[in-house]
């Protein structure tokens, strides 16, 4: 079963949220963003080449042309591959673990995989951002030789920065998920 919703981000800008449901105990959420958008990326360019054309006519020098053109194509291939993130995914099966993917406007993705045994749980956190209360989603990692306490804390969906009713809906997917895992775990 699959469904789509949408959401919005910390500053307003559109998220889509596609809930995968595998099996009632496999589950996969895709937080999508707002793509790049063409207008404001010639914006940024004609304004960076129109003050570097000024800057030529200043010194009459063909170096500024010609490497302004270069900075500003390997900035924005560089923006591209390792700053703008279009997509993150959760997944989230009982008897394995948790994995995190996030997919960059070059089409590279970025996986991290962490066991179930290693998850301690999952909680909607809230911290102070540019003088407001931003909620996040994380999982708490249990400490290998003492499971009482927690080693890290591994925040979710970083670049989406998704708001609070986005991240209760996928917090009580994934509590379900975790309910059973338990529940199985001591049952054994």
């Amino acid at each position: 079963m699959e469904d789509e919703k949408s959401f919005s981000d910390i500053c307003g800008g559109r998220l889509a949220l596609r809930c995968r449901y595998y099996s009632p105990y496999c589950r996969e959420f895709g937080l999508s963003s707002a793509r790049l958008s063409l207008c404001s990326l010639t914006a940024v360019t004609c304004a960076v080449w129109l003050a570097a054309y000024g800057l030529f006519t200043l010194c009459e020098n063909s170096m500024v042309l010609s490497a302004t053109i270069f900075i500003t194509i390997l900035g924005l291939l560089g923006y591209l591959h390792f700053v703008k993130i279009d997509q993150e995914t959760l997944l989230i099966i009982d008897s394995l673990g948790i994995q995190m993917t996030s997919s960059y406007a070059s089409g590279k993705e970025s996986t991290t995989f962490i066991e179930m045994d290693k998850v301690k749980d999952i909680i909607i956190n809230e911290a102070i951002y540019m003088q407001k209360v931003i909620y996040y989603l994380c999982i708490l990692l249990k400490e290998p030789g003492k499971p009482h306490e927690i080693s890290r804390v591994v925040p979710v969906f970083q670049s989406a920065k998704p708001r609070l009713d986005c991240l209760i809906e996928v917090y009580r997917s994934c509590q379900e998920v975790l309910a059973h895992q338990k529940a199985t775990a001591t049952s054994l």
